[in-house]
């Protein structure tokens, strides 16, 4: 048996609280490289520099309902807390999201120059997961969320579930 392709993903429960998201969205966007391509990569460094609950900025994939019309199905933003008061960058507009429990996929980690095959890597194994053995499953009411490709922690994406409790 060969085993040189065979590749971990690490899957964990994760809770999100209410929150607000700070979000810069697209026109046409589904993905990352499109979203770039119709806003620019320099919000990546906005976003960076706010304080957020997570940490980090983050892509993610809207559900209809926080789309507003002729606005793209990716965009990136920032958590911040539901109370949030503090300034909102130009062009960027606020959602608001219901607290959630999403299941984390995390590759291994993997060389810069390889963030593709990471990314395909782990979207392939959350595409092949059934969370029913969990007795859960899978809530596209809630964003799906990208992190960075950051290879010293592996490539993450969240998507939401609902059941078990919640």
């Amino acid at each position: 048996m060969n085993t040189k392709n065979i590749r971990s993903v690490f899957i964990q429960v994760v809770h999100k609280p209410a929150r607000k998201m700070l979000i810069k969205r697209g026109k046409k966007a589904r993905d990352y490289f499109a979203y770039c391509e119709e806003v620019g990569c320099d919000i990546w460094g906005l976003l960076k520099s706010m304080k957020s609950l997570s940490g980090e900025p983050m892509g993610l994939w809207l559900p209809e309902k926080y789309r507003k019309a002729g606005t793209s199905v990716y965009v990136q933003g920032v958590d911040v807390a539901l109370n949030y008061r503090g300034p909102v960058p130009k062009g960027l507009d606020t959602i608001k999201l219901p607290a959630a429990d999403y299941l984390m996929f995390q590759g291994e980690p993997f060389q810069e120059e390889n963030y593709c095959e990471a990314i395909v890597a782990v979207q392939q194994a959350m595409n092949k997961y059934d969370p029913a053995i969990t007795g859960r499953k899978w809530c596209d009411a809630s964003p799906r969320i990208q992190l960075e490709p950051v290879g010293k922690r592996g490539y993450i994406e969240l998507r939401a579930v609902k059941g078990r409790g919640r």
